[in-house]
């Protein structure tokens, strides 16, 4: 296997591939995956083309991407995956909001190793491996020192659209009507990895999402927990790809953060 440095390497300059393009092309044919959920044609390119350069690098490893036909099953049982979302924030980047990534996660049996979350149109790369810290653009970064909710910047995921989302809203309202009345300021930015990376760089004091998706949350939770974060579901155990949702807070306030949550729910 090789080492975790090359790897970490590896899968920086395939985010990379996929950023060049991000950068300059257009999002293309636009399509309907579900109730108001969408795929560009520009969300398949990176992914064949990061598909293509992991495969080339790393061909024992297997690789799963958000969008449909770029995995086989057998990929599951390998211990070893990348996980990829082409462009976290799609919505935001129909609509030329900046606010979207590449997020690239190498995880060992379920557990990320490896975190990478390039947003392009902000200049920004965060990137972490298991054991060895956080960092945006090759600078150590730290989780926030806050200690009271009252001046917590907290991000909230999106509402859920498609199957269920009246009943998935409710919980997800009454969680946001309790951070409103509670916390400094609540914010929607639109990308998971984003809400994590943040969290991990300080920028964030906390956020909060009421979904898992591997590729939204695998790297950003890596990046999180290696900035000193405290990453949980939001019933407080450890959080992990089959988690129910995704919290992630500093340290002091992550206890407060979990007993509103529940208050609320």
């Amino acid at each position: 296997m090789t080492s975790s440095d090359e790897l970490l390497t590896v899968g920086r300059l395939a985010a990379e591939e996929g950023c060049r393009l991000l950068r300059t092309a257009e999002p293309g044919k636009i399509t309907v995956k579900d109730d108001r959920d969408f795929v560009t044609d520009l969300d398949l390119r990176i992914q064949e083309k990061v598909c293509r350069f992991l495969g080339s690098r790393t061909p024992g490893i297997g690789f799963v991407g958000e969008e449909a036909g770029q995995h086989e099953e057998s990929d599951h049982e390998q211990p070893y995956r990348w996980i990829l979302d082409p462009i976290d924030g799609t919505s935001n980047f129909i609509h030329g909001i900046p606010l979207c990534a590449v997020s690239l996660a190498l995880v060992h049996n379920g557990i990320p190793v490896i975190g990478i979350i390039k947003a392009p149109f902000l200049d920004l790369e965060y990137h972490a491996s298991a054991g060895h810290g956080a960092f945006r653009n090759d600078a150590r970064i730290k989780v926030s020192h806050t200690n009271s909710l009252e001046n917590a910047i907290v991000s909230i995921g999106d509402y859920a659209v498609g199957a269920d989302a009246a009943e998935k809203n409710r919980q997800r309202f009454a969680v946001t009507t309790a951070l409103a009345g509670r916390v400094e300021r609540v914010r929607m930015l639109g990308s998971a990895a984003l809400d994590l990376a943040w969290v991990a760089d300080g920028r964030l004091d906390a956020c909060v999402s009421m979904s898992n998706k591997p590729w939204d949350t695998a790297a950003g939770v890596l990046i999180a927990r290696e900035s000193g974060a405290v990453v949980t579901d939001s019933d407080g155990s450890a959080h992990s790809l089959t988690a129910e949702h995704t919290i992630a807070a500093s340290p002091a306030i992550a206890p407060l953060l979990l007993d509103l949550i529940a208050s609320a729910r």
